[in-house]
């Protein structure tokens, strides 16, 4: 994909081919000679001139073996496969070293010296087009990354918040430097710099001259007939021109990829033919040889992250645990989008990369980064979110064994290999979880017979659409579409060109406003928003009002006339939970967690659960809810409505008022709620434990259960709450709290009006507590009851490497964190950043960069894991957990729910086996993370929105991280995070950037306001307060961050 600032016209290069002044050697990503380029001694360098004069006769052999091998490549034997995949050839920006044939590999000395042999002839030429020595190398990108994690009800971490990338100068770092200055540019510069919101990487700064020699020799990229289109190769579908307006209307190809097809091949001897297009991408390996290199430990499956910032730049999980493996460049991807579960092969050492510091060569989360789709879900790492559970088995453990012989710590020509990040490419497409679809713009382009798509996610590629598909007038007034959104999805990606082929889904609207946006949203993360069919409203009850049956009555545990409500947010519409504590005698307590028994009414196999098993959750947005199960369900017969009769299922205890459990009950059961209480009505109770509340200060409630038996019942709950909560951190739980934000809205317009940071307590806690106690409570009885095929949910630990880097981090910024387990981190985190009225800003901070290395909590079966240890959860320190609390929202406890039933012989026979179960969780892990990017990328909208319309917005900040160029802060009044780019702040005149280990610091230097007046210097550092200033962009849905000038004084 081209980058987002690359020249735009009609007459654009459509092809990744070289233009003829580029050199025809590919630049090898090699991590030796970048270090050999460094040695200035000078017997090194009589060493160096001997060699060349050495290799100097040898030249034209060596340049026959680089043919010899490159036809080699070309006539790999063809295999027939029942899957028809893509062939296409490697991108000479990630190719293999051609010098490496079988009886061996060349040198990393020799892979340097052609280098530096190449670059002679072409020295002169690229001296006239202004391209700099270090761009001819091919600068090297680096990220910081931080983990993605999971936050349910508290147990699990760090949202997913997406990740965002550091733009860091890196050519500054190769040579060596720590510290160095920049001088702020002119206005007019950093117009141009910051016009997409990072700071330029200067790999790009030769771009245009590069451009215009490439558009002398490249051909036009006319569109693809639907034979052509095929010639992708089955990783796109075809698209129905047809399209209907519901967002699952597509086609979605969810077999492996792998395998060439026949065409593939004689596509591949025209190649060789002139007049033919260059292939751009490597072809895919058979299945049957992926399967063999994954079982040798010689391949390594994972799902791809692509930064979302630097887009070039992309990483999977390393199965050993330790730094990710990093793949550059788009060729690199080879057509694999964000999310997708793919196959690598690491490329061979001399290609890795070099890191500089532990910082470097990690995946950064993705914040406030625009679209960007799927975490998916992270793995072993989360943004982004990717857990392949299937592959957390033995056979990985094997794996990772395997990969560990690439030693990382060893030495070598006294060069510690810790300082090299594996590279690799994928070779094979298992699972395409990104939607194919994306947001965006068309471009009309002069006598083309298509436009160009550019979506807004810049990890997407570009897409060539017909212009048929196009509105009707679009040739004729292109310009009346400039700002409008569209949806188009990938239909096919030739392996001879840098952009996909695609098709019109859809015209959203007028960019910057919330309905369009959000259906771009709900489209890109592949969320069903569709009208719930008239097959699947057909299996509800068509008999209403709806009345529960008397046989069932006889068949459950009558709870009716007991002391039962429900505490949710005043908003809520889809009471799943409700709760009871009766006093007992002998002075302990019946305490019943009730949740609606949505399995009596979603019958395992018809079409209601089909959609709501692929649909796998409700989507929460701050405008509206998408909701799993038809309305008619979620908030009429399956919602614990107050003095309504409902189907629950109950788990009761006798507990003793120190949270000590006598005895346990599970059943079906039929209840009816006296109560709908709100957070705020339970914490008012909290608050006045002696106050008599008045029938107006309260809903309405039964009249045989009085104001002051359900005030009692709310004290007694939230003394147990304390108790089992403490002894829930003192057995060593975790909680990483983080600030969400929320909104008041128009009533007719639903734009938002105001937003506050949303207050955590004692209601909140007391709920959460009987929630995680039920949830425990049904895993041990489900694991027991079905061994091989219960569905539970584990978390794993962190990644060691990376808290291994913040706890050296910790230990230099003077902090005392304990990372050993999770209940130490929890104490730490809560005893050790003062007691002033920024102690909890502190905290929210470094909950942040704890929230890093954490991994994503997960869903599997528990017939795939054969160690128990591995189902543990690691922010609950519990060894079996499932959700079983919300089935009105979360497709998961529906199935708990019917494991449950069937524990207790209360339910039907269960048809479900344990692949199915492994199968479900998996797709449930997809549509999660998927679920809570689009709820992240809602809040950021109206966040979007409402700066805007009441913008700007100066609140307090505190930093919360340091780049060369940039740093984070964590904006106290409304807790959104935001990066502020130096060469974007008026009125600064300098900027320099030092490093001291791990701690990052800048300061800057402010022009004196008058003449005469020394220049302000301002320190920034972690931790440091600052004040800033929120203001609107002029792109849609943007907005900027920009630190205040400090007094003369500070």
């Amino acid at each position: 994909m081209d980058p987002p600032h690359q020249s735009k016209g009609g007459n654009r290069p459509r092809d990744g081919k070289r233009g003829p002044s580029q050199s025809t050697v590919p630049h090898q990503k090699d991590a030796y000679a970048r270090l050999l380029s460094q040695h200035h001694s000078s017997k090194f360098r009589s060493y160096l001139d001997q060699y060349v004069q050495q290799q100097g006769e040898e030249r034209g052999p060596c340049e026959q073996r680089q043919g010899l091998a490159y036809s080699e490549k070309q006539d790999i034997p063809q295999r027939k496969r029942d899957q028809a995949f893509i062939e296409c050839s490697d991108s000479s920006d990630f190719s293999p070293s051609p010098m490496k044939g079988k009886g061996g590999e060349e040198s990393s000395l020799s892979l340097y010296m052609d280098k530096l042999n190449s670059r002679g002839a072409l020295q002169e030429p690229e001296r006239r087009q202004g391209v700099s020595d270090k761009q001819r190398r091919g600068e090297r990108r680096d990220t910081n990354t931080s983990q993605d994690g999971d936050v349910e009800s508290g147990e699990e971490f760090a949202s997913l918040k997406q990740r965002d990338s550091q733009q860091q100068q890196q050519h500054i770092r190769n040579k060596g430097y720590k510290d160095h200055a920049y001088k702020v540019p002119t206005s007019n510069q950093v117009n141009k710099d910051m016009s997409y919101g990072v700071s330029p990487p200067k790999a790009f700064s030769s771009f245009p001259a590069q451009a215009q020699e490439k558009k002398k020799s490249k051909k036009k990229n006319v569109p693809k007939t639907n034979a052509d289109n095929k010639r992708g190769g089955p990783m796109y579908p075809d698209f129905d021109a047809d399209m209907s307006t519901s967002p699952l209307n597509k086609s979605k190809n969810m077999q492996p990829q792998g395998a060439s097809t026949p065409s593939d091949k004689g596509k591949k001897t025209r190649g060789s033919q002139g007049g033919s297009k260059k292939q751009v991408f490597e072809a895919y390996m058979t299945t049957e040889d992926v399967s063999h290199g994954l079982k040798r430990g010689e391949l390594i499956q994972g799902s791809i992250r692509i930064n979302p910032k630097k887009y070039h730049e992309a990483f999977i999980a390393a199965p050993d645990g330790k730094r990710d493996i990093f793949l550059d460049g788009t060729a690199a991807r080879n057509r694999a989008l964000n999310g997708d579960v793919v196959v690598v092969q690491v490329l061979p050492q001399e290609q890795w990369k070099v890191v500089k510091s532990d910082s470097e060569g990690v995946s950064e989360p993705e914040t406030q980064s625009g679209r960007s789709q799927t975490p998916g879900k992270k793995t072993k790492r989360p943004p982004s979110p990717d857990v392949i559970v299937e592959a957390e088995t033995e056979a990985e453990e094997q794996l990772a064994k395997r990969v560990e012989n690439i030693s990382l710590n060893a030495t070598e020509d006294g060069i510690k290999k810790e300082i090299l990040q594996r590279t690799a490419k994928v070779v094979y497409i298992v699972e395409q979880k990104h939607s194919r679809a994306a947001t965006g713009f068309l471009k009309f382009l002069p006598d083309k017979p298509f436009a160009m798509f550019s979506p807004v996610d810049h990890r997407v590629p570009r897409v060539n659409v017909p212009l048929p598909d196009c509105p009707h007038d679009f040739c004729s007034r292109p310009g009346d579409y400039a700002n409008i959104l569209f949806i188009v999805r990938i239909t096919s990606w030739p392996d001879d060109s840098n952009f996909a082929e695609g098709r019109l889904a859809k015209t959203l609207g007028q960019a910057g406003e919330i309905e369009p946006e959000t259906e771009g949203i709900l489209i890109e993360y592949d969320v069903d928003f569709s009208e719930f069919s008239v097959e699947v409203l057909g299996c509800l009850p068509q008999k209403l009002p709806w009345t529960i049956p008397p046989e069932e009555l006889g068949n459950r545990r009558d709870l009716r006339k007991e002391c039962i409500f429900t505490i949710d947010p005043a908003t809520a519409r889809d009471l799943d939970d409700a709760l009871s504590c009766k006093p007992l005698p002998d002075g302990n307590f019946e305490l019943g967690v009730h949740i609606a028994d949505v399995s009596y009414f979603v019958e395992e196999g018809n079409a209601l659960d089909f959609i709501a098993s692929r649909r796998a959750t409700s989507v929460y947005m701050v405008q509206k809810v998408i909701p799993m199960l038809p309305r008619l369900l979620c908030e009429e017969l399956c919602s614990l409505n107050p003095l309504t009769d409902r189907l629950t299922f109950s788990v009761i205890w006798k507990i003793t008022p120190e949270g000590k459990i006598l005895s346990e009950w599970f059943g079906r059961s039929v209840i009816r709620s006296c109560v709908k209480l709100s957070y705020d009505h339970a914490q008012s109770m909290i608050e006045s434990p002696d106050k008599l509340f008045q029938a107006d200060e309260l809903p309405p409630c039964a009249a045989e259960h009085p104001m002051d038996e359900i005030h009692q019942a709310v004290l007694n709950l939230h003394a147990i709450a304390k108790r089992l909560r403490a002894q829930r951190f003192q057995g060593g739980a975790l909680r990483l709290d983080q600030l969400k934000l929320s909104f008041t809205l128009d009533r007719e317009t639903s734009m938002p009006q105001g937003c506050y940071v949303y207050q955590y307590r004692d209601s909140n806690k007391l709920v959460e507590e009987f929630m995680l106690l039920a949830n425990m409570a049904t895993a041990h009885q489900i694991y027991r009851s079905f061994p091989n095929k219960a569905l539970l949910r584990r978390h794993p630990p962190p990644q060691t490497k990376m808290v291994d880097d913040l706890q050296e981090f910790c230990d230099q910024m003077g902090l005392h964190i304990d990372f050993s387990t999770a209940g130490t981190l929890h104490k730490s985190l809560n005893e050790t950043l003062g007691d002033d009225e920024y102690t909890s800003a502190r905290k929210e901070v470094l909950t942040h960069m704890c929230s890093r290395p954490m991994q994503m909590a997960m869903y599997f079966c528990t017939g795939v894991l054969k160690e128990e240890l591995l189902f543990r959860h690691y922010a609950l320190n519990v060894p079996f957990y499932t959700h079983f609390t919300s089935p009105i929202r979360r497709y998961a406890d529906v199935i708990v729910h019917r494991l449950l039933a069937a524990s207790l012989g209360c339910g039907t026979h269960l048809e479900l086996k344990g692949e199915e179960v492994q199968k479900q969780a998996s797709h449930c892990n997809d549509k999660k993370t998927a679920s809570k990017r689009v709820q992240e990328l809602s809040s950021e909208l109206f966040f979007s929105v409402f700066v805007k319309e009441s913008g700007p917005l100066d609140s307090e900040a505190m930093v919360m991280g340091i780049l060369d160029q940039a740093f984070d802060v964590l904006v106290l009044r409304y807790g959104v995070q935001k990066r502020i780019y130096c060469k974007g702040l008026h009125g600064l005149e300098t900027f320099h950037f030092h490093k001291v280990g791990k701690r990052g610091e800048l300061t800057l230097v402010w022009a004196a306001e008058e003449p005469g007046k020394p220049s302000v210097r301002q320190e920034i550092s972690i931790f440091s307060l600052v004040d800033v200033q929120l203001r609107a962009d002029g792109a849609p849905m943007k907005y900027s961050a920009v630190i205040k000038r400090p007094n003369e004084t500070a």
